[in-house]
């Protein structure tokens, strides 16, 4: 088990634009498996590669029992919008905030091998796809937020007992999927 510490809001890695994986080698393949033993491991329902300090456009997956990844993804949106689903990052711990995201996303992009994929979503996978697509993108959940939510969000941020802090401990399980079927 690979489990990596998570990066926290004020790290420079999660503002930062990915770059584009050209290389689908055995060092993608660790990366891939790093990102979903720490996104089981939080447990999150998505894990970008900048969140575990990796400036690459791979991200993982968890969601309605679906795991997965993919790399180097493009987005096709819905027109229609949920404007109240809520939203939660593991580079905020214990916040969750409502922000608007397509209702459906179509993902393209590749897997850890090089071969295309295409990924639908609806709902919270839709959300997950756009979430960490995002981060890929150096953009964070509160930017989509409207401002009267990213003001109380912003004080939430200065409140909490992590911020300002480096990383949370890291936790290892006894269990090489963490306690998840794989």
């Amino acid at each position: 088990m690979a489990i990596q510490s998570i990066r926290l809001f004020g790290d420079p890695v999660l503002r930062t634009p990915a770059a584009p994986v050209v290389d689908f080698d055995k060092e993608l393949r660790k990366l891939v498996k790093d990102l979903t033993d720490t996104m089981m491991d939080a447990p999150g329902a998505g894990l970008a590669a900048p969140q575990i300090g990796v400036g690459l456009r791979v991200f993982t997956y968890y969601v309605d029992d679906q795991l997965g990844h993919l790399i180097n993804p493009d987005l096709d949106l819905s027109s229609e919008m949920d404007e109240e689903g809520e939203e939660g990052c593991l580079s905020f711990p214990g916040l969750t905030y409502p922000t608007p995201r397509a209702v459906r996303a179509v993902a393209k992009g590749f897997d850890m091998h090089g071969e295309p994929v295409v990924l639908e979503g609806t709902d919270l996978m839709a959300r997950c796809f756009q979430h960490e697509t995002d981060h890929l993108d150096g953009i964070l959940f509160i930017d989509r937020m409207d401002p009267k939510q990213r003001k109380l969000a912003m004080k939430a941020i200065r409140e909490a007992e992590w911020s300002g802090l480096s990383a949370p401990t890291v936790k290892f399980s006894p269990h090489a999927t963490g306690g998840k079927a794989l």
